[in-house]
């Protein structure tokens, strides 16, 4: 009776053993016990939406990131939507933005009936190029929104310098990039408006929230009365006051974000630094681990720049290998390793396609860098045992298709 041996390095999409025994997320949400307990307290008390806690969780969100005014919603996506609208783009305004995203950042400009141009992005930061973006003006031009990807600032002086002579209102979408640093200032208060996510996979989490920061008091009181229905009162605000009477003033939507999720909010942004301190040290250990392996090129990160690391994404080095992305991803999931790809280029998806009559080649530098990206386990709560055995997975991996 013959029997196959399978070599102890071998692949385990090719019958090896996996790195891990058990597959490890690209990200996940850490809850504590002080968390569990502050929802509990909400559930206990008479306010479970628009109560205190919103008011407390946005006074304390608009502290950390030093500005004047924090607008809570039931999610990013809501929160782009309202900063859509407070920068009153509608039907016949163009706003730019970058194709390597999630689809929610263009979504919102049409959202108004407004249209999304894309412009092009920097090679090394993949962050829109202010380059790319000058030549994507035109006199329908009302807004620009930088992503701040992989949690990497965008050039926010070279993009508010742009907004500035042309009269244009700057959309900041962080939702990657709470607690980041461009130039030695908080990412929240550079932007005319500036948005951020609660997502579980983000650094912080309300479940699903999201927030919109100005030192605007226009913006803000717009987006207060836009995430609840265009009323120009809150049902806590009447009941302090003993009265009943309200206004629609605007067409709004119903975006609030519940006391429940403020509640884990407040308990979940004491621990951001720590949070932080955590991502920057695994961003640390990865560059580390990958500076120098073929094959593989880790995030470039700019002197003015101090990253908030919601991702990490690696790029391959295809011409040094003899596999392409989809066949190291597939490998990488088969050792355990929960990798993922962001993003598909925005004006790729079949409803973009069909809309504006894409083709593919129109952004060659996102095109170019999507057909190479993986993004690798990031979360604060990994251990380093997690840690090494995604750079063990990755060497194994990539080492094993070098040429």
């Amino acid at each position: 009776m013959s029997t196959t041996s399978v070599s102890p390095n071998a692949l385990a999409i090719n019958g090896g053993s996996p790195v891990r025994a058990s597959l490890l997320p690209y990200g996940r949400q850490w809850v504590d016990e002080a968390d569990i307990q502050a929802v509990v307290g909400v559930l206990r008390s008479d306010w479970l939406t628009t109560g205190p806690k919103v008011a407390e969780f946005e006074e304390a969100f608009a502290a950390r990131v030093r500005v004047k005014h924090a607008v809570s919603f039931s999610s990013g996506t809501a929160a782009l939507h309202g900063a859509a609208f407070a920068a009153g783009l509608k039907p016949g305004d163009e706003a730019i933005t970058t194709p390597l995203t999630f689809a929610a950042t263009a979504n919102c400009v049409l959202y108004q009936g407004a249209t999304p141009v894309f412009a092009d992005i920097s090679a090394d930061t993949l962050n829109l190029d202010p380059e790319q973006i000058e030549r994507r003006l035109t006199p329908r031009t009302r807004a620009i929104l930088p992503v701040d990807y992989a949690g990497h600032p965008a050039e926010l002086d070279a993009i508010r310098k742009i907004a500035a002579h042309h009269g244009l209102i700057v959309i900041e979408d962080a939702c990657h990039a709470l607690g980041a640093q461009y130039r030695g200032g908080e990412v929240g208060g550079i932007a005319d408006m500036t948005v951020f996510s609660f997502h579980p996979v983000k650094h912080i989490t309300t479940g699903e929230g999201g927030m919109v920061t100005t030192n605007h008091p226009q913006f803000a009181e717009t987006l207060r009365r836009f995430r609840n229905h265009g009323i120009s009162s809150d049902a806590r605000q009447r009941h302090t006051a003993g009265q009943w009477h309200y206004e629609m003033v605007l067409l709004g939507y119903n975006y609030r974000l519940p006391d429940i999720a403020c509640a884990l909010g407040i308990q979940q942004l004491a621990k951001l630094d720590t949070n932080l301190a955590r991502r920057r040290e695994i961003a640390q250990l990865y560059a580390e681990a990958f500076r120098e392996f073929p094959g593989v090129v880790a995030p470039a990160v700019r002197s003015e720049a101090k990253p908030a690391w919601h991702l990490y994404p690696i790029r391959l080095d295809l011409e040094k290998l003899t596999a392409n992305r989809a066949q190291i991803f597939r490998a990488l999931r088969a050792e355990n390793i929960g990798v993922n790809v962001h993003y598909i280029p925005v004006h790729l998806h079949p409803y973009y396609r069909d809309r504006y009559g894409y083709k593919g080649g129109e952004f060659p530098v996102a095109e170019g860098a999507y057909e190479r990206l993986i993004t690798l386990p990031m979360f604060h709560g990994m251990s380093d045992q997690d840690v090494d055995d995604v750079i063990g997975a990755v060497k194994k991996v990539v080492g094993s298709y070098s040429r």
